[in-house]
């Protein structure tokens, strides 16, 4: 591939590119270049106040340089999208303006050119949270970098720390994986508005095939799902527990009701998991039967709204779970909500070819430049960046060293109010007694974080 110029972007000077091979392997230098989209909001650093997601990468080197003694780093390159990129290259186009442009114009104004060629030269890349933008053409840099990419797998595992006053009893048996598709469903965004001449050609199309029931003046969507689309999402689902030597794996599905897509997928599930994965799978029916589970990962299904109360009544009964989009997109975040929130919780959009490791969270617009947020989301996400790239040493010394910060707190709290907490405001306000003033600043949670990956 080409090395790309810039309009705006300067590359490192010193790195190596992050490749994948015609067969899908990665190959990691031990001094690889990724891309680095700070984000806006709470990601973006104002002044001498870091953003969260500053604050995350400095644990991440400080974790690459204890685990490996200066044998390998990270070389981030700073690119842009969002509020950030539009104020770079367009600082110039008014609010008013940007519904008047085309929805390309759109996507230039706030995910410009530059990004999207450093991203698909270097492949991997680590993304604070970003602003939905203001037009009705483009929606989302989220969903767009998805499906430019073909990042097909959103990956979100969710975790009790201990330490975290979460919500629910069962926090602490909390620890799975939910793989997410990523590029079908409802997501792909094929929608017509109500009273359009393009929504009355579809209502007339479906009222000719029987569908009597959608009013004329409805707004319609489309829901595509692939047996291509899911088994791959799928697939991977299943190779990760196999590799992780996880328990089960459990399809996620709405298939009683809209048989043809999400019930499609549920049993495409099966169909993988037979064709493909015979020897290393059983499925739930055939342990009932009498079937010999042991050393198998169990594959099972279960309808969405189910699973909703599964996961807080018996969160232990599931490890990985896999999803159609919007079905994930709720799961993942209500699965967060009871270890602690999304202030938490990591995430990664990984395809055959890109990766992408991002906060799941919001901009939060109101703390911005007040350096108070939780740099905890990002900074995980870091930890699935460091996984993938199999530095599992640093990865790990994160994962204790953030929860030696947790713990710390929590001991801290036991004694009463008034103690002083290394935690952020998010989490300080659960601790009985304490309000959201008690919490420290992002850089001090991030530094206390680096204190305890050096031994405390």
């Amino acid at each position: 591939m080409t090395v790309p110029t810039y309009e705006k972007l300067t590359p490192p000077r010193q790195g190596t590119r992050v490749t994948v091979d015609a067969n899908g392997r990665w190959h990691i230098p031990d001094d690889p270049i990724i891309c680095l989209l700070r984000g806006d909001g709470i990601g973006r650093d104002v002044g001498e106040a870091p953003g969260i997601t500053t604050c995350a990468a400095r644990v991440l080197d400080a974790a690459v340089e204890k685990a490996y003694g200066g044998k390998r780093r990270i070389h981030w390159f700073d690119i842009h999208a969002g509020d950030v990129a539009r104020e770079m290259y367009f600082p110039n186009v008014k609010d008013e303006q940007v519904n008047a442009l085309s929805e390309d114009q759109q996507r230039q104004l706030y995910l410009p050119d530059d990004t999207l060629k450093a991203f698909e030269y270097y492949s991997i890349g680590l993304k604070g949270p970003l602003t939905t933008p203001i037009g009705g053409g483009f929606r989302s840099i989220n969903v767009y970098l998805r499906i430019r990419f073909d990042l097909y797998a959103c990956v979100r595992p969710v975790r009790y720390f201990k330490g975290v006053e979460a919500p629910n009893k069962r926090a602490n048996k909390v620890n799975m994986v939910i793989f997410r598709e990523n590029t079908e469903d409802v997501y792909c965004g094929i929608e017509f508005k109500s009273g359009t001449e393009k929504a009355k050609r579809i209502i007339d199309l479906l009222r000719e095939m029987g569908y009597t029931n959608v009013l004329p003046s409805a707004g319609i969507g489309i829901k595509p799902m692939s047996p291509e689309g899911s088994k791959r999402l799928i697939r991977m689902a299943i190779r990760y527990a196999i590799d992780k030597k996880l328990p089960s794996v459990t399809l996620m599905h709405k298939g009683n009701i809209m048989k043809f897509t999400e019930g499609a997928f549920k049993d495409w599930g099966y169909e993988l998991a037979r064709q493909e994965f015979a020897a290393q799978t059983i499925s739930e029916d055939d342990v009932y039967k009498g079937g010999d589970a042991k050393g198998k990962v169990i594959v099972k299904d279960r309808i969405a709204d189910s699973m909703f109360q599964q996961v807080q009544l018996r969160p232990d009964e599931y490890s990985v779970i896999a999803t159609p989009n919007l079905n994930g997109d709720y799961l993942s975040d209500a699965a967060a909500a009871l270890v602690g929130g999304i202030g938490l919780a990591a995430g990664a959009n990984i395809g055959d070819r890109a990766a992408m490791f991002e906060a799941t969270h919001g901009t939060a617009p109101k703390y911005t430049g007040k350096n108070m947020a939780n740099p905890g989301a990002v900074l995980l996400s870091g930890v699935l960046l460091l996984e993938h790239m199999g530095w599992g040493e640093a990865a790990n010394l994160v994962n204790h060293a953030v929860e030696s910060t947790f713990a710390e707190s929590e001991e801290i709290a036991q004694k009463g109010p008034g103690g002083k907490l290394f935690v952020t405001y998010d989490i300080a306000r659960q601790f009985p007694g304490y309000g959201e003033k008690a919490g420290v600043s992002s850089s001090a949670f991030s530094e206390r974080i680096i204190h305890h990956l050096h031994g405390g």
